[in-house]
């Protein structure tokens, strides 16, 4: 079995898009889920490692870890894709969201990478090219967000923990960021949210999918790109 890559929170949207996009390369991976959608059982039945994951407890995290290391013994990348979009709206205990925010979007990734370094190590070892790690981030901390306070600050952690683990790792894993902003509306998305969002940027666009796959295969071939964080956000920061 050749290396696998492993996607967190692969069951929807993004993550999906990246586990079929490597399914249909015969790249091996793993995707963890928390929710068991249809499209888990479809990653299952076309050769993808499905791993139960809840980050929302440090027992989960260490769980997940436990149970990675089951299935090999080496990792060609770690994507970080798990998220949750919560808001201050809809959580009148800001105390108990803020620190879910930054359980998923930053100690998450922080507890996995130090786990699973050996095994990305393993990697270059065996084949003399830097293993990776990607963090997928957001647009919304270079400029914040009033409804998505603890949101915007936890993403800002982990692009900023992007720098540390770069540094930390080089030069035997690569470790970036990408930032999107708007990729793929949801389908209960009002047309007049998506018509003030698709304002938002330069580009005009519901761009879609293929825009962090093509992103995440950049990184993934250079041997010289690290602790650097790659905007996907239509020139969003120009308007």
């Amino acid at each position: 079995m050749t290396s696998p890559i492993l996607i967190t929170g692969a069951g929807q949207r993004i993550g999906l898009a990246l586990a079929k996009h490597f399914i249909a390369q015969g790249q091996a991976i793993i995707v963890t889920y928390r929710t068991r959608h249809p499209a888990i059982d479809e990653l299952s039945a076309h050769g993808a490692v499905c791993v139960y994951a809840d980050f929302s407890t440090d027992n989960g995290i260490n769980e997940f870890v436990s149970q990675l290391k089951l299935h090999t013994n080496s990792l060609k990348a770690v994507i970080h894709n798990a998220s949750s979009w919560d808001c201050e709206a809809n959580n009148p205990d800001s105390s108990t969201l803020f620190d879910n925010m930054m359980r998923i979007h930053a100690k998450a990734p922080y507890l996995i990478n130090l786990a699973l370094s050996e095994l990305l190590l393993n990697f270059q070892q065996q084949q003399q090219h830097p293993a990776d790690i990607i963090h997928l981030t957001d647009y919304v901390v270079e400029k914040g967000s009033p409804k998505h306070i603890a949101y915007a600050a936890s993403k800002a952690a982990l692009k900023n923990m992007t720098k540390s683990f770069a540094a930390k790792f080089a030069p035997n894993i690569k470790v970036n960021a990408i930032a999107p902003s708007l990729i793929i509306f949801n389908d209960h998305d009002s047309d007049e949210y998506r018509e003030k969002t698709l304002k938002k940027s330069l580009m005009g666009i519901e761009p879609g999918c293929r825009e962090i796959i093509n992103s995440v295969d950049l990184l993934l071939s250079s041997h010289y790109i690290t602790g650097r964080s790659l905007p996907v956000d239509g020139g969003r920061h120009l308007k």
